[in-house]
């Protein structure tokens, strides 16, 4: 078993979770596994209707969130002041006649560091990927671009380790500096080393079945949040953050 590790962050992200073509285009706070197996097969170049998504079933998403960033929802119309025959299409192969209005949720200044964990063979074919993409990354919307850097390890013998002790954290160190300060865990499989009243249980529906347009199906997978004391020298402040993330980066190249 080996690993890679990624930076989701960007100034917008938006994980939709419940709603698909509804007024209300929500957001989880925290990146689905539906969107993180949408990363990698957008990499690889594997088609909404091409199926094979069961082949990224091998692989666990460990998630720390560094930053949980602010909500934001987005008014937002589509196809308003035009005669009927130019607004938004129907399903029935007509025309909305007015325009289309949703509110898109947002997570504004969110960062999460992402552990990729699985069977050596797929983790390395995933971290050629995503060096190489077939089709570019984003932040659970198209119009949501990661910031850089974004792949930050490729070959990872212990991801989660890392997480736990070495990946930089996209925080503000507190003031006064404390020897260790709490980040919150979301784990696939309950951690080990924490008895049970130090994990809450979470069922979420994005474990995905099916990516094709008109039958997308998910199932329901159980999450575990926990929350870790992490070395407060692991924070760092906005204007030294860049430099140490592209130093830890090129740690993995010098070796």
């Amino acid at each position: 078993m080996s690993g890679l590790l990624l930076r989701l962050a960007g100034p917008l992200q938006s994980w939709g979770e419940r709603s698909a073509f509804t007024p209300v285009r929500d957001s989880a706070p925290f990146p689905t596994r539906s969107a993180l197996t949408g990363i990698l097969a957008a990499a690889e170049g594997l088609g909404r209707s091409d199926g094979g998504i069961d082949t990224y079933g091998s692989l666990r998403f460990t998630v720390r969130v560094d930053r949980p960033g602010v909500r934001l929802v987005d008014y937002h119309t589509v196809g308003g002041g035009f005669p009927k025959a130019q607004t938004a299409a129907t399903s029935g192969g007509s025309n909305k006649g007015a325009a289309v209005i949703t509110r898109r949720h947002y997570l504004a200044d969110a960062v999460f560091t992402i552990a990729v964990t699985g069977p050596t063979a797929e983790t390395e074919r995933v971290a050629h990927a995503l060096q190489h993409p077939q089709w570019a990354p984003y932040l659970g919307r198209r119009s949501c671009p990661p910031d850089e850097p974004f792949l930050l390890r490729a070959h990872v013998a212990d991801p989660v380790g890392q997480l736990r002790h070495r990946v930089p954290l996209s925080r503000e160190p507190a003031r006064p500096e404390p020897e260790t300060m709490p980040v919150t865990f979301l784990y696939e499989q309950a951690p080990a080393d924490l008895p049970d009243n130090e994990v809450d249980i979470l069922a979420v529906n994005d474990y995905p079945v099916s990516f094709a347009q008109h039958q997308r199906s998910h199932r329901t997978r159980r999450i575990y949040r926990v929350e870790h004391r992490l070395a407060h020298s692991l924070a760092c402040p906005r204007q030294e953050l860049t430099d140490r993330l592209i130093a830890y980066c090129l740690e993995e190249k010098a070796a």
